[in-house]
């Protein structure tokens, strides 16, 4: 490589920045701030869980009414969405940003909007929103790691600090720095300098690494199941892959279609609790049609569909997928916040299954990967953290090599599909949180 300013030849000294000495300086706070994002996403699983206990469990049983009886369903979920609504509309940060206008990689919010943040992400997990934890534990970790580097680490640069929170609580929300390396891959690309890509993701993967090290310790259970191994491809099976992928893709293409038009009639009616109380009883009326298995964030869910993969009939699992598509874009679009992945690897999985049970002689394994690859890949319009899904979720090494090749037909397939996330050019009427 050349350096045309200088006419002279770069040496590898040159590429070796950061160097080896910043490099495990720097990895210090690095696995700090992993350890930490892995604690607070394993307290605010934990806290969610007692709370989902009582409400779902103790509750009920104390009133003498079954736990999936449709009016508790109903009632709860309502007045989830009530309690949502006072805190977006009187606590101090209103919630913070709407997650729909969110991403993973969105910038972290001001420090004061955090505790609203933490109650509505806590109240729409318990209450059975089909919305998962990532965007919002993201917000909270990176703020709290750019508070903590203002005072403790002045001279590391916030953008990196943000960078490294961000992987440590993927980290601990996957379950391995695996997920981190590949969601960032790209950001860190386009970071300027010189020094290869691994010393650009060497940091970021020393906090995931630490973050999901963290929540394993804690006793966060895994993510993969156990699914019998694919054994050897056959040439059927990318047709059958393909075909499970585009349609779990197309479903995914279809809910970004309506998200705006969803997302804008609900901020029409202006007052978030009316706003957010109207989206908690849509919620619950659909978790009378699909019944319990469709509430949640969906992993837990997920792992009942492949644990159990003949006690369901195709209809049953076409129903779940289409239940569960609405309730993630009615949860979305009324102002609850949370991430959108894990649902949607629930209905990618329930449109997987259903391919597993039309198609004869389809393996159970490809069936589920393609089926949660083809969806997720609308949703983060990457091909990354799909593909690791799909391996993920089987514990399937044996898939890569096809999966890699039914992951570029479907790129082709969703590459100008709208996004799954709201942003400006959507022509959106109600103001939405703008984040310096």
């Amino acid at each position: 490589m050349t350096d045309t300013g200088a006419g002279r030849q770069t040496t590898p000294a040159d590429d070796a920045t950061p160097s080896i000495r910043v490099l495990l300086l720097l990895s210090i706070p690095a696995i700090i701030i992993g350890v930490a994002s892995g604690f607070v996403l394993w307290l605010l699983d934990t806290l969610s869980g007692w709370l989902e206990t009582a409400v779902w469990t103790d509750l009920p049983h104390a009133i003498g009414i079954g736990t999936n009886n449709p009016w508790w369903i109903l009632t709860v979920l309502t007045v989830t969405g009530f309690a949502v609504g006072l805190v977006l509309w009187l606590m101090p940060g209103h919630g913070g940003p709407d997650s729909a206008t969110t991403g993973l990689s969105s910038p972290p919010p001001p420090i004061g909007t955090l505790p609203s943040i933490a109650l509505v992400i806590l109240l729409g997990l318990a209450g059975g929103v089909s919305l998962g934890p990532e965007n919002p534990i993201i917000a909270i970790n990176s703020a709290l790691a750019v508070a903590a580097a203002a005072r403790f680490a002045t001279r590391v640069p916030p953008g990196l600090i943000i960078l490294i929170a961000s992987a440590g609580t993927i980290g601990a929300l996957f379950g391995t720095p695996v997920a981190a390396a590949l969601v960032l891959t790209s950001t860190v690309a386009a970071i300027r300098g010189h020094g290869s890509l691994w010393d650009k993701l060497f940091l970021p993967i020393a906090a995931a690494a630490s973050g999901s090290v963290t929540m394993h310790l804690l006793g966060s259970p895994a993510l993969a199941f156990h699914v019998t191994p694919y054994g050897t491809p056959r040439a059927i099976d990318l047709v059958t892959g393909i075909l499970v992928a585009a349609v779990s893709a197309g479903v995914g293409i279809a809910g970004a279609f309506v998200f705006p038009y969803l997302h804008r009639g609900f901020h029409a009616l202006r007052n978030p609790v009316i706003m957010t109380t109207l989206g908690g009883l849509v919620l619950g009326l659909l978790g009378i049609v699909g019944g319990p298995l469709t509430l949640f964030k969906g992993l837990q869910q997920t792992g009942e569909l492949i644990e159990h993969p003949d006690k369901y009939s195709a209809g049953t699992l076409a129903l779940f997928a289409i239940v569960k598509i609405v309730a993630l874009l009615v949860a979305a679009s009324a102002g609850f916040r949370g991430g959108r992945i894990f649902p949607a690897v629930f209905i990618g999985v329930a449109i997987g299954l259903v391919g597993y049970a039309l198609i004869p002689g389809m393996p159970l394994g490809l069936a589920i990967a393609c089926g949660a690859m083809g969806i997720v890949m609308v949703e983060t319009h990457d091909g990354w953290i799909p593909l690791f899904l799909g391996i993920a979720l089987t514990g399937d090494m044996g898939l890569l090599p096809i999966l890699c090749v039914i992951t570029l037909p479907t790129w082709l397939l969703i590459r100008n599909a709208p996004p799954f996330e709201i942003r400006p050019n959507h022509g959106l009427t109600a103001p939405v949180a703008k984040l310096a």
